[in-house]
């Protein structure tokens, strides 16, 4: 299928890897000329890029950060079509999953809420301006955790929640303008956050007696009770961002698509 996304220009944050690597990746294969925006390179992200595709080293933690990502994108590509909001889950230096409300401090709700939401907030406020110009879309990623509370990465979970709100705000200052926003809600994505060394199935492997591979692989699934028995593939998130960032999905605004395995089990 065409997505007609040939020499739209997009900013995809935290495009090192996971879900905004294959973002840009899809978008690139779809003939858009794409800014990678990561605090660092990746292997695979260097081995995409070519005159299409360009990786931005930018902090998106620091304020500055956002406007700088997507002035670089202006500057390359002389405009701006799509936002992909990839940024989120554990700030720097923080392990996750963590297990209780009290647990958590001040500093930890204020990482927390920076690196998730106000990254977001950032980021919008230095592109709307250029998306404004011409229309475009947005696509903040979430996650189903702003659907089911639970004591598990309680500050995740409200975050995310933010970032739901906001998405259905902006959709309706900013849709009769021509710029759509939306929001994709993950549940648990095959990522780093996941497999990397002391990551999330070592911490849940060592909570519960198992194995880092039988995490990975079945008991991650059995504990969240995902419906297709296993974690999604980036690629499977990627998918619904890029075809959101489509003008094949051009009534599509302020809604929220859950790409979650079956995770979120209600009406």
């Amino acid at each position: 299928m065409d997505l007609k996304l040939e020499d739209n220009v997009a900013v995809v944050t935290g495009a090192s890897q996971g879900i905004g690597l294959a973002t840009a990746r899809t978008l690139h294969a779809e003939g858009a000329q794409v800014v990678a925006v990561s605090r660092s390179g990746s292997p695979t992200l260097d081995a995409l890029t070519d005159d299409a595709l360009v990786h931005v080293r930018a902090d998106l933690s620091r304020p500055d950060g956002p406007a700088r990502a997507v002035q670089a994108a202006v500057e390359r590509f002389g405009r701006l079509d799509i936002l992909v909001n990839n940024l989120g889950g554990p700030p720097p230096g923080v392990t996750m999953p963590r297990f209780s409300f009290e647990a958590l401090s001040d500093d930890d709700w204020t990482a927390m809420l920076d690196f998730n939401v106000l990254s977001v907030v950032r980021a919008v406020r230095a592109a709307l301006p250029h998306l404004l110009e011409r229309g475009g879309a947005i696509v903040n990623v979430s996650s189903t955790h702003a659907h089911v509370p639970s004591a598990v990465n309680v500050d995740y979970g409200v975050a995310k929640a933010g970032v739901n709100n906001l998405t259905q705000a902006l959709s309706e200052e900013y849709g009769p303008r021509g710029v759509r926003v939306n929001t994709v809600s993950p549940g648990p994505v095959r990522t780093e956050w996941w497999t990397k060394e002391g990551g999330a199935a070592d911490v849940l492997a060592a909570a519960t007696g198992n194995d880092r591979d039988t995490v990975l692989d079945t008991a991650a699934a059995e504990m969240m009770r995902l419906t297709t028995g296993r974690l999604i593939d980036p690629q499977e998130v990627a998918d619904m961002i890029v075809l959101l960032c489509s003008p094949l999905s051009a009534s599509t605004t302020g809604s929220d698509v859950i790409v979650d395995a079956g995770l979120r089990k209600a009406v």
